[in-house]
């Protein structure tokens, strides 16, 4: 039995219509397979229609999926209709100029830069292409240092390496928000036939490197100290050679990159999982960072825009979490950062998201600053409000220079983080050190996440369980319609479910009171993780798990 007529004929008009033909090759055998019926006519079957499924959904700043034939893949018809969208709903909105185009070195990415820009060029707009491989933050950047309208990145950040992805920046540098987002994705299915979309040439190479360190070079320094030992890992991804020459620029030379993940490949062959924050990510990492003497061990992400960073302890190195690293990088910035220029500015705001550590807050009221808490995402913490110096969310996302790079960006999170090493070195202190002074002063805060997987109609049912009737002693809101925050002494839950797969995610915080002295920091930590694995088992049984 052969494919559903249906299916048959969809698939028909994707092959005649696709532009490429690596795809239209792909989805010719996977049909052919699917009408010869026997044994292999299952699978193909299962395929194709996996295939014909999409589109793929405009959701949070873009397109993200596996690269391979028809509309439910990452591919170039998709893109090329994708780009003719956009390119649309800029010229409905008056907008025309430049866009920026820039590209990570994962499997079709070239292919799919190129497509863009020509899509672009053949509908009048000036292009700026960033080539070769490039990460992501520098398109955010390239988009306010050009006065572009828009930027596209082609990357998947730290997604598995059958995948790829479309982020779209918006004129001031900053990712996609409602109702942008669905405004461009319903110019895209106005978009003609992928074949039928006018190209124009490939625009010459642009190259805002230069710019990108002078900008880096300005960041607050501590003036006194030698430049520490830093191990590095790029993790198969593009960042290396940035990152290298941006703290080269700020001092900083003696820098060890682990030889086995240094240059760019789209297997990402040591790791199971290219994302710092996996478990065994960062092995090699740390195993160079203790044969080397490094005083700093440095992880990026394939596209360079998190950043995780390690340091030793007195029992080894440790690979510190999202929430340590941005409470410390935030707490750094306040202290070196110059005053401002005008003496009815307001005070420097930080923020970050509803998930993630509240230790922020009280460490911004100790400098003065002001503090918001906001949605999950960077398209949301870099739109906080006039005077944001700083910006993280708990996924090893920092934003350290929000005024050139309003989105993540791991290349300046480094060299601020060795600046902050440097200036503790000189000062006769170190991090572990650091973080038990601000435990001391604001309370130990230990964070976790917890992913539970449910289908989606158990995921809902028990969201709306908890939003109906809290637990008894827990005080509850809800931040947003999709999220539900739970709150008792000491104690934080923030529940939503994950928009991408069948998960259930909770984040869950706990916070034992200042004790003013670093020396009982230890006892408090202790402490905290003994309700943590008690507030842990609390929320499985409140999730019916």
């Amino acid at each position: 039995m052969g494919p559903d007529p249906q299916l048959r004929d969809a698939a028909l008009r994707w092959i005649a219509d696709d532009p490429d033909p690596g795809t239209r090759a792909e989805l010719q055998r996977l049909l052919a397979t699917a009408l010869a019926g026997g044994p292999p006519a299952d699978g193909a079957r299962a395929g194709l229609a996996d295939r014909m499924s999409g589109p793929l959904r405009f959701g949070t700043a873009g397109l993200r999926g596996p690269v391979r034939a028809g509309p439910a893949g990452m591919n170039v018809a998709v893109v090329t209709r994708t780009t003719a969208g956009l390119a649309g709903w800029l010229r409905a909105g008056g907008r025309t100029g430049t866009v920026v185009v820039g590209r990570d070195a994962r499997h079709g990415s070239a292919a799919f830069a190129e497509a863009a820009a020509r899509v672009l060029t053949g509908a009048g707009f000036e292009v700026a292409l960033l080539d070769p491989p490039v990460p992501t933050p520098l398109v955010s950047f390239a988009v306010r240092r050009l006065g572009a309208v828009a930027g596209i990145a082609v990357t998947a950040s730290h997604n598995p390496p059958a995948d790829n992805g479309y982020k779209v920046f918006l004129q001031d540098g900053a990712q996609l928000v409602p109702p942008d987002d669905a405004g461009i994705e319903a110019a895209v299915t106005t978009a003609p036939a992928a074949v039928s979309v006018p190209l124009g040439p490939l625009p010459a190479v642009t190259d805002v490197t230069a710019d990108y360190l002078d900008r880096i070079a300005t960041l607050p320094r501590t003036p006194h100290g030698a430049a520490p030992r830093i191990a590095l890992t790029p993790m198969h991804g593009v960042g290396g050679a940035l990152v290298t020459a941006a703290l080269a620029r700020t001092g900083v030379h003696d820098v060890h990159v682990v030889a086995a993940q240094a240059r760019p490949d789209p297997d990402f062959p040591t790791v199971a999982f290219p994302n710092p924050e996996e478990p065994g990510a960062t092995d090699l990492l740390l195993e160079l960072a203790a044969g080397c003497g490094a005083e700093l061990a440095v992880a990026l992400d394939p596209d360079a825009d998190r950043c995780a960073i390690g340091v030793p302890f007195d029992d080894g190195w440790r690979m510190l979490s999202g929430d340590e690293t941005g409470v410390l990088l935030a707490d750094h910035l306040l202290r070196t950062r110059a005053g401002p220029d005008r003496p009815d500015a307001p005070a420097p705001l930080v923020a970050t998201t509803v998930v993630s550590s509240s230790m922020l807050a009280t460490v911004a009221a100790a400098h003065g600053a002001r503090f918001a808490e906001t949605l999950t995402g960077f398209k949301w913490i870099v739109r906080a409000g006039d005077g944001l110096v700083f910006g993280y969310e708990e996924a090893i996302g920092l934003c350290v220079d929000p005024d050139a790079v309003r989105d993540k960006d791991g290349v300046s999170a480094a060299v601020l983080a060795a600046d902050l090493v440097r200036g503790l070195a000189a000062a006769r202190s170190s991090v572990p050190a650091r973080l038990d002074e601000l435990a001391a002063a604001a309370g130990v805060h230990r964070t976790l996440g917890v992913s539970l997987r449910m289908e989606h109609a158990e995921r809902d049912r028990a969201v709306q369980r908890l939003r109906d009737a809290p637990p008894p002693g827990w005080a509850a809101d809800r931040p947003a319609p999709d999220v539900l925050r739970l709150r008792r002494d000491g104690v934080r839950v923030v529940v939503r479910p994950s928009g991408t797969e069948p998960k259930l995610k909770a984040y869950l915080e706990i916070i034992e009171p200042p004790t003013g002295d670093p020396a009982l920091v230890p006892a408090s930590r202790e402490r905290a993780e003994r309700r943590l694995d008690a507030l842990r088992a609390e929320v499985d049984g409140m999730l019916g798990r």
